[in-house]
């Protein structure tokens, strides 16, 4: 006589109850806590009231502020090893990136691991759980760049959007980059097509994804541009590149192609819902609104935009026009943190330097955590609401600094938050008292500075 499978216990439930503030980035009551369940978010709790099924695990969040996990567009992991390096502290782009390019061609295969770990913790630190890295230089030994990167990941437990970068324009061809750190396109193609077979993850869930992303208009061919977005199309995966960040750049466009920046993203397939850029920031009326009737996503990088001089990227039009709007820290190079709590405070206020002082702090946030998921095209993240990854991030107000705060939510940006106490992801702390378990961060600092002092020695 068949036997009947035994019916699987429910999952695990644990109730953040009765948080000091909620932020759910969709205006949601989270105000009695969250509750967690197989990963995901279970329930919203409205204020005053206790889960609809009994939870098996409570954990106390009064002195809390949860919001979801800050998700962050637009990063280059390597360059943690060249923080405040002073021949570039005081440069803007094209100068800064020729001094640059020679000491990064030089990286290898323990440099990135490094740089790749310590970037990632410290973004898990500042409340991030998700992270968009763009890799574009794979000089010989380092080929294996976007599968070293892999592992990273999921040793720290985080989840990413990996991009296959690539330069095909060196200067022996009129491009910025030194030849060493150009590739054949054929190569970068057939790499490209590889990752996502091995890599790409689909579904709500999604750990490891991979897009594809030539550098900018200055290092790759429109040959390279043109054939990405082709394959993007057939892998159904998306696309990623510099654009409009400086006007050298939009000089650049015009000498060598005949078009403004978007007019160049238009003729070579990109301009859809399928691409995000990073920076962003010099584009027209016109522009902003061809932008935004094609979805295109925008990164604002507030910090490297101020470091570089580059300018101020029209965020609220952009977002009125449809564009996707998220954060990203950019490099460590040109921003030297990697912190995404303290980017959201850098764009409220470049913001409000632009359209004045009635922008939020809440829509800075908003920026950081749903903006920044519809962004990477993850509308599971970013969010606090039932059916949500529960990927999360818990601030403290206790520090001298928070001292006389009234709004919780406000405080975390008006008065510098820039360290969560918890950060969950998938259900699973990942920070606990401040600290990534498991993550020996003295070693990692120690091995880390060993590293970028060598790098910059050459």
């Amino acid at each position: 006589m068949p036997t009947t499978a035994p019916t699987p216990p429910p999952p695990h439930r644990l109730w953040l109850k009765n948080p000091l503030a909620a932020f759910t980035a969709n205006n949601l009551d989270a105000g009695g806590g969250v509750v967690i369940s197989g990963g995901t978010i279970a329930e919203v709790v409205a204020t005053g009231a206790s889960p609809a099924t009994p939870c098996e695990e409570v954990f106390d969040a009064g002195r809390h502020v949860i919001t979801p996990g800050l998700v962050n567009t637009h990063h280059h992991f390597y360059q943690s090893l060249t923080r405040a390096w002073a021949p570039v502290a005081n440069a803007e782009l094209f100068p800064w990136l020729k001094n640059l390019y020679p000491v990064w061609a030089r990286l290898a295969p323990r440099d990135l691991e490094l740089a790749t770990t310590a970037a990632l913790a410290e973004l898990l630190l500042s409340g991030c759980t998700t992270a968009a890295d763009h890799h574009y230089l794979f000089p010989d030994g380092l080929e294996d760049a976007i599968d070293l990167q892999v592992q990273v990941v999921r040793t720290l437990g985080m989840r990413a959007t990996l991009t296959r970068g690539s330069m095909t324009l060196g200067e022996n061809d009129g491009g910025l980059p030194p030849q060493s750190t150009v590739q054949d396109p054929d190569v970068i193609l057939a790499d490209s097509e590889r990752l996502v077979d091995m890599y790409h993850e689909r579904g709500d869930d999604a750990v490891i994804q991979i897009a594809l992303a030539p550098c900018s208009p200055f290092s790759v061919t429109r040959e390279l541009m043109a054939e990405s977005a082709q394959l993007a199309e057939r892998l159904d995966v998306r696309l990623h590149t510099h654009l409009a960040e400086t006007l050298d750049e939009e000089e650049f466009c015009r000498a060598r192609f005949g078009l403004r920046t978007v007019d160049y993203l238009e003729s070579v397939g990109w301009l859809g819902p399928r691409t995000w850029l990073g920076h962003g920031i010099h584009f027209d009326d016109a522009e902003i609104a061809r932008l935004g009737a094609a979805g295109t996503g925008i990164a604002h990088c507030p910090t490297s935009n101020m470091r570089l001089a580059s300018g101020t990227a029209r965020i609220l039009e952009l977002e009125a026009a449809g564009a996707p709007v998220g954060l990203g820290v950019d490099g460590s190079a040109s921003n030297d943190a990697s912190n995404m709590v303290q980017e959201a405070r850098q764009a409220l206020y470049l913001q409000r330097l632009r359209y004045g002082a009635s922008v939020p702090a809440e829509r800075a946030l908003g920026w950081a955590t749903r903006g920044s998921a519809r962004v990477l095209g993850r509308e599971s993240l970013g969010e606090i609401a039932p059916g949500r990854q529960a990927d999360l991030a818990l601030f403290t107000l206790d520090e001298l600094r928070f001292s006389g705060a009234h709004d919780p939510v406000a405080a975390l940006l008006l008065c510098g938050a820039d360290r969560a106490d918890r950060v969950m992801v998938g259900g699973t702390w990942r920070v606990l008292d401040g600290q990534v378990p498991g993550l020996d961060l003295d070693a990692l600092i120690a091995e880390h500075s060993k590293a970028a002092r060598r790098l910059v020695a050459g």
